[in-house]
């Protein structure tokens, strides 16, 4: 799972939570949700169990991450779930 900070800065404004909202929901610290973003365009480096804790709650807020491994024809970036 390749996910960027942008990707995550971009899916909790989409949501309109904090980084202390995302934080708590995914159980990590806000520093963790701080660096994650600050990686920019970069493909964010932490734990796997971590990345998907901070998925899980951008998506209990409405939010989905696309990867590269989706079939958006326009690449990785962030969406409202239709559901």
């Amino acid at each position: 799972m390749n996910v960027t900070g942008n990707q995550i800065k971009a899916a909790r404004a989409l949501a309109g939570i904090e980084q202390a909202d995302l934080a708590s929901a995914a159980k990590v610290s806000i520093n963790t949700v701080r660096n994650m973003e600050a990686s920019g365009k970069d493909v964010v480096r932490v734990r796997l169990d971590t990345l998907i804790r901070v998925r899980d709650a951008l998506l209990a807020n409405g939010v989905k991450l696309v990867d590269d491994g989706d079939t958006s024809p326009d690449g990785p970036g962030v969406r409202l779930r239709k559901d």
